[in-house]
Formats: structure tokens, sequence, C-alpha cells
């Protein structure tokens, strides 16, 4: 059964498997009450690298985080602050 930790670990390496510089990546959890929300901050030059194009990237990381966490009931949400 997936964990809370291990959705924030796999977007943790999605994003970090994307980006350049590795160590401006900030992955910030909020939890309001059966909802959780992944806010990436990153470098400035990196956003277009996790957003894609048209929004590709990141409807796929949005995709694979609520299907990690779907067993547990939560509603997941990934937001890319820049």
């Amino acid at each position: 059964m997936p964990r809370a930790s291990d959705t924030e670990a796999l977007v943790r390496f999605l994003v970090t498997s994307l980006v350049d510089d590795v160590d401006s990546v900030d992955i910030a959890k909020r939890v309001s009450g059966d909802s959780v929300s992944y806010e990436i901050s990153l470098h400035p030059d990196d956003v277009g690298k996790v957003i894609g194009r048209q929004g590709r990237i990141i409807k796929a990381i949005r995709t694979l985080a609520r299907a990690s966490a779907g067993s547990t009931g939560e509603h997941v949400d990934v937001e890319v602050l820049g």
C-alpha cells in the first residue's frame, strides 16, 4: 500500500530527473483534510523542463502522483511555483 512519503519520493524523483540544477529543487507538502498538495520550487531556468510543451510533462507527473496515492483515498495535486 503506497504511503504519502512514497508519493513525495516519486514526485521528487521525476522532477530531479528532469532539471539541470538538482540542488535548487524544493518540494513542500501541504495537507488539508484528505487533500495533499505538493508545491515544487526550482530554478527559473528549469521551470520549462518540468512543465513541458503545452503542459504535457506536468500533467504526466500529476497523473502518476494521483495514481500513486489512489489507494489511500487522498486527492493529490502537484503545482510548480517556479
